[in-house]
């Protein structure tokens, strides 16, 4: 029965270790967006919605035209209309991506303003 530890040492030993862990998280999202590789994934994810856009259009006005017989109506119409709706995706991503960026900015001023804790 002596060998049983104090209570009291275990609630100290684990604060002492969820305040690391919450310091290692900080450290871990704050070198996430600065990350170099974080601009090249963007840059790809946007490329890539604008080409499944594209290759979306190309299939179905091919499809349509080989359907109906008339090849390069359908398949002009929908490649502009894929071309479209790949850029109109690649700004809406990077609205959702500046505003994140905004958010990450606003958001450790706006928590240590109303920290009254000293």
């Amino acid at each position: 029965m002596s060998d049983s530890p104090d209570p009291a040492d275990h609630a100290t030993r684990l604060q002492a270790l969820e305040a690391k862990l919450a310091a290692r998280r900080t450290v871990a999202q704050d070198n996430g967006q600065t990350d170099g590789h974080y601009q090249g994934q963007l840059a790809w994810r946007m490329v890539i919605e604008l080409v499944a856009g594209l290759g979306i259009g190309f299939g179905i006005g091919y499809s349509l035209d080989r359907f109906f017989g008339t090849l390069p109506l359908f398949l002009v119409l929908f490649v502009l209309l894929g071309l479209a709706a790949g850029i109109k995706t690649m700004i809406r991503s990077a609205d959702e991506v500046q505003k994140k960026q905004l958010a990450g900015q606003e958001g450790p001023t706006a928590k240590n303003e109303g920290d009254t804790r000293g």
